[in-house]
Order: structure tokens, then sequence, then C-alpha cells
């Protein structure tokens, strides 16, 4: 019975996050970018916030340790990785935007290898990251007269999100810190906030009210605040605990059909046969980067079927 509740849940935050690409897209049609990823942390902020107070003993940072970990969650996983997927998003599809996305894990285990100097990629692994690498090449579809189109200046974005998002993650694991993991994605997402106003202040992002109160605004906003953010992080953490990360990562690659799908649906968006086998790269590079947690974790559930 748990593992049908779990394949439920896995497949609900899968339809959430690729869901949530398209709603940034329909989002961006009446905000600026980066004052749309503030105002949807603003909000989710002050909900987590809320619960965690209520809910945990810990409900705020203590010690420098602690305080460290919200920086560095508050800078990668949420303003950087956030200002540079929401601008970047402007000027692509739902869908290669979640494909470019779901290069993170990929470009986390390069980042380990570098900063978590026991950790180390096999020749195969280096394989898997120089390919997924390629997979965002392909889609990008450079064109060397003209390295500045809109393709290739959202996706060099995009790719930047991916990477902050894959930093902050392997920045976070070297911080020893008893913080709950919800008190930490609170406060991250509060820091995270008030640094994209800053930013988008300092950007001189246009502010006008008129369109912020469109329907299309006001639902895409309150998706991306309430089902995405606040929903969206409940399951996520429940699954890491359940599933762990390695099989939880492949919500990432469930993501980009949903959003494809979604996108194709709502907005209209076409899906180029460079994206889709763009795509294929990054997740073969996954599957080459992680093949030993992946059968690990494929030897661990035999063993729970066997069992039962």
């Amino acid at each position: 019975m748990t593992r049908y509740r779990n394949g439920g849940l896995f497949l609900t935050l899968c339809l959430i996050w690729g869901t949530t690409f398209v709603a940034i897209s329909a989002g961006l049609l009446h905000f600026p970018p980066v004052l749309l990823a503030a105002f949807r942390y603003d909000l989710a902020a002050v909900l987590l916030l809320a619960y965690v107070y209520h809910t945990e003993a810990a409900w705020r940072p203590r010690g420098r340790n602690e305080w460290a970990e919200v920086a560095v969650g508050a800078v990668f996983l949420i303003a950087a990785y956030h200002a540079f997927l929401f601008t970047g998003q402007q000027y692509t599809t739902a869908a290669t935007a979640a494909i470019i996305v779901s290069l993170t894990p990929i470009l986390s285990a390069g980042f380990s290898r570098v900063f978590v100097p026991e950790y180390s990629l096999t020749p195969i692994g280096v394989g898997g990251l120089l390919l997924g690498v390629a997979g965002v090449v392909v889609i990008a579809r450079p064109d060397p007269a003209n390295l500045l189109s809109s393709d290739v200046v959202a996706t060099g974005l995009i790719f930047c999100a991916a990477s902050a998002m894959a930093l902050g993650s392997v920045l976070s694991r070297r911080i020893e810190s008893s913080l709950p993991t919800l008190t930490m994605q609170a406060w991250a997402m509060l820091g995270g906030a008030i640094l994209m106003h800053a930013v988008s202040a300092s950007m001189g992002e246009p502010i006008s009210v008129g369109a912020w109160t469109h329907p299309e605004a006001i639902g895409s906003l309150a998706f991306l605040v309430i089902v995405s953010s606040v929903l969206g992080f409940f399951l996520y953490f429940t699954l890491l605990e359940n599933l762990g990360p390695v099989e939880l990562n492949m919500v990432s690659y469930v993501a980009p059909a949903i959003a494809a799908v979604v996108g194709w649906l709502y907005l209209g968006d076409e899906i180029y046969p460079s994206t889709v086998f763009g795509f294929v790269l990054i997740a073969v590079g996954f599957v080459l980067t992680k093949r030993r947690f992946i059968a690990r974790e494929l030897s661990t559930l035999k063993a729970e079927q066997t069992a039962d």
C-alpha cells in the first residue's frame, strides 16, 4: 500500500512541477520576470513561515551554520535560480525550460567533484556530464553567425539557473546544520524574495498594477505560490524521506513531458525535434552519471519486493 501511495504522490509532484513551467510562461505575459519570481516567494515564504512557526520547535535559524545554510539557499536555490529561469523563459517554451533544468542532477555531480574532495567522477561519469551539456547545446541550436539570438540567450540563462541550483545543493550539503529542512526553506524563500526585489528594482523592471489584475495573472501567481511552492515542497520532502534522492530525481525527467503537453494545450507551444533529441542526451547523461546510485536503488527495490 505504501508503494502505491508513494507512486501516487510521485505522479502528483510530476504533474505539479511540470505544469509549473507553463504557469511561469503564463505569468510572464503580465509580470516582469524577476518581479514575478519575487512575488511568488513573498507569498510562499509567509505561508511556509506561518506553518513552521506552529509545527516546528526550531522555527528559526540559530547559530552561524544554520544562518549560513539559509544564506546559501536564499542566494543560489531561490534568488539566482529563479531570476535566471524566469528571465530566460521569456524567450523559450515551458518544455524547453523544463528540459534544461533537468540537467541539474548532472551538474550537481560535476560540482560535487570540485567541492567534495572524496567524491570523484569516473571517466563514464565525466562522459555523462559532457553528454548532458551537449544536450543543452543541441536544444540551443546556436548559429555561429548569431550567437546572441533569443534561443541561445534563453538557453544560456536557464543553464545558469540549473547551475545555480546544482551549486547551491552541493554547498548546502557541506554545511553541518540541524535546522529542519522546512524551516530552512521558509527562511531561504524570504531571503531570496528580498534579494529578487532588489535585483528587480536595480533592473528598472516596470510596475504595472493594471496588468497584474488580469485573471490569468492572478491565476498563474496563485498556482505558483500555493500549488508549486507550498504543496510542491511538502510533497517533495515527503517523497525525499520515503524514496531517497536518486529515485526522486526522476521527477526532473517526467516534468518536461508534462510541460510539453500542457504548454501545447494551453499556450500552443511547439516542440522541435532538436528539443526532443537534446532531452534524450540529457536523460542518458543522467543515467551514466548516476548509474551507481540507480543500480543501488534498483537492488534495494528488488530486495523489498522479494521480501514482500
